[in-house]
C-alpha cells in the first residue's frame, strides 16, 4: 500500500460514497485508475467493503455491555466464535490477553432485553463465567486511520 493508496482509504473513510471521480481529483489520478487501485485494495483485503454507518440507538438498539468471558477449559477461538454467532445480541468479540478467553460486545433494546442476552450467553456451555460492564455513555467512536501515526 503506497501513499497515493493512503490518500484513497483516507477519502473512502471520510465518504464511502465518493465516486471514482471525485477522489482522482484529491489524489490527481483518472477515476479508471481510482477504481483499478479500489479493485486491488478489495482483493488484498485492505478494504473490506462499503457500508453506511448507523446509529445503534435510532434502530432500538441503545443499551450496550462489554463482557469478559472465561471458558471452562482450553477452548480455540474457532469454537468461541462458533458458539457466539447464534446470539444476534453479540455485535463484536475478541479473544484477548490476561485472565479472560474472550471479550464480548453485546448490543440490545434496553437493560432487560441485555439481561436476557447476557444469560444466554452464561448458557452457553463452553462458559464458566462472566464478567460485565455495561456502557453509559460513548465518549469516542472513530475509524481507524489509513496510517499509522
Amino acid at each position: 500500500m503506497d501513499a497515493i493508496d493512503q490518500r484513497i482509504v483516507a477519502q473512502l473513510v471520510k465518504d464511502a460514497r465518493s465516486s471514482y471521480a471525485e477522489i482522482g481529483k484529491v489524489v490527481s489520478l483518472s477515476a479508471p485508475a481510482v477504481k483499478r487501485r479500489v479493485d486491488r485494495l478489495l482483493e488484498t483485503g485492505v478494504l473490506r467493503g462499503f457500508t453506511a454507518v448507523v446509529n445503534p440507538e435510532a434502530l432500538g438498539w441503545g443499551t450496550e455491555a462489554f463482557v469478559e468471558v472465561y471458558c471452562d477449559s482450553n477452548v480455540s477461538p474457532d469454537r468461541i466464535r462458533q458458539r457466539l454467532e447464534p446470539l444476534h445480541e453479540v455485535v463484536a468479540a475478541y479473544t484477548v490477553s490476561g485472565a479472560a478467553d474472550a471479550i464480548v460486545h453485546l448490543r440490545a433494546a434496553n437493560i432487560h432485553h441485555l439481561e436476557d442476552a447476557l444469560e444466554r450467553l452464561r448458557a452457553v456451555d463452553m462458559v464458566s463465567r462472566t464478567v460485565s460492564t455495561v456502557v453509559l455513555s460513548t465518549l469516542l467512536e472513530r475509524p481507524p486511520a489509513p496510517e499509522p501515526h
